[in-house]
Order: C-alpha cells, then sequence, then structure tokens
C-alpha cells in the first residue's frame, strides 16, 4: 500500500482570485496491469470508477476516506495530475468535445465529454513526471543534479519525489530535455501531462 496523500497536498497552490475557475483532476482508475484476471474498460486497459476534480486541500481531504475505499475494493489506482484545470476552458472544450462525437453520430460517448476534456492541459504552470523505474536514491540525486543544470538556469526544478510500486516519480517543472533525452537517463520517461500516486492499495 502507498499512500502519498501527505506528500501531494503541500505540492497544491490555489489562487483565491480564481476560486471560481481552477481545479486538480482526480481519477480512480482500475487498470489491466494491476487486475490480470481482466478490466471491463472501453479499451480493456482501464477502467475508470470514478473522477474527482479538487478546487480546494479541505475538499481533497475529506474526500480521502472515499478514494482511499473505491481504490480498495477495486483494486484501483488514485491518481492526480499536477497541473491544475480551467473550469472555463474545460467548459468549452466539452462543447467542442460533444460536437464532434454528435457529427461522428457517436452519440454513445457524449457523456464522456466533460472528462475527456479534463484530461487536457488548457494553460499554466508545467509541471511534469519523471517515471524512474527503480529506487537508488544516490541515483535519483544524480538525476536531480543533471535536471537542475539544464535550461531555465536559476532555481531549483525539483518539487518533489513521489513513490511509486516500482519506483518513484520525480517531479519538476518544465525544462530543455534535449541533453537529458541525450544522457545516460534517456531510459526514465518524461510524462508532461500524466498522473502521479495519491493511493495504491
Amino acid at each position: 500500500m502507498i499512500d502519498n496523500f501527505d506528500i501531494i497536498i503541500p505540492l497544491l497552490e490555489f489562487d483565491e482570485s480564481k476560486e471560481w475557475d481552477e481545479f486538480y483532476f482526480v481519477q480512480i482508475l482500475q487498470r489491466k496491469k494491476d487486475n490480470p484476471n481482466g478490466v471491463k474498460g472501453s479499451n480493456n486497459s482501464s477502467r475508470l470508477i470514478k473522477a474527482y476534480y479538487i478546487d480546494s486541500v479541505q475538499k481533497l481531504i475529506n474526500l480521502k476516506p472515499e478514494m482511499v475505499g473505491l481504490a480498495n475494493f477495486f483494486g484501483a489506482r488514485v491518481g492526480i495530475n499536477l497541473n491544475k484545470r480551467s473550469y472555463y476552458k474545460t467548459a468549452f472544450n466539452t462543447l467542442k468535445h460533444i460536437a464532434e462525437q454528435m457529427h461522428n453520430k457517436n452519440f454513445k460517448k457524449v457523456h464522456r465529454a466533460w472528462n475527456t476534456a479534463c484530461g487536457v492541459h488548457n494553460g499554466g504552470d508545467k509541471i511534469w513526471i519523471l517515471d524512474i523505474d527503480h529506487k537508488d536514491l544516490d541515483i535519483i540525486k544524480d538525476i536531480e543534479q543533471f535536471v537542475n543544470k539544464q535550461q531555465p538556469i536559476g532555481k531549483s526544478k525539483i518539487l518533489s519525489l513521489i513513490p511509486s510500486k516500482s519506483g518513484y516519480h520525480l517531479i519538476t517543472t518544465g525544462f530543455d530535455t534535449r541533453k537529458f533525452r541525450n544522457s545516460i537517463y534517456s531510459d526514465v520517461e518524461i510524462h508532461k501531462n500524466n498522473p502521479t500516486n495519491l493511493y495504491i492499495p
């Protein structure tokens, strides 16, 4: 069991002047990788159990028991995308998705348009995940130092280190990836719009 709520909560930032607009997208996903006996999902690789739209720290704290309970029951993971979403832009993207689905006569999937739109990173700060599939903290420290030497220079790009099942998610701000991709760390995947783990049963 991996519970990262206490690590992730300090990373969440809310601007009081934008409390009507900003939220973090949280999903409980049952993955085929974690359930080898099969998952009944739209693409047979994952199934969305429930989605949440977190616009305050207190809301996340209040919902934690429900999220953990559902994850335990379904053998699913709770993930949060640390790139904030905009209710305003998500609403317009939802209309776009609905129009496209109706044009294609794909009426059965119209109800999914909001969550599909929530998957789009629509501006703001860039927060990335470096997916490291081992637990060697000395190597991770070397990766952190390498990332901090990339452009833009001036401040640390490392925000946090989040435990995963097989290693860690190194949370960073955006940086110039050209040297990184050609380095000895080229096997580390960089995810620019993916969730990190809040909870894994």
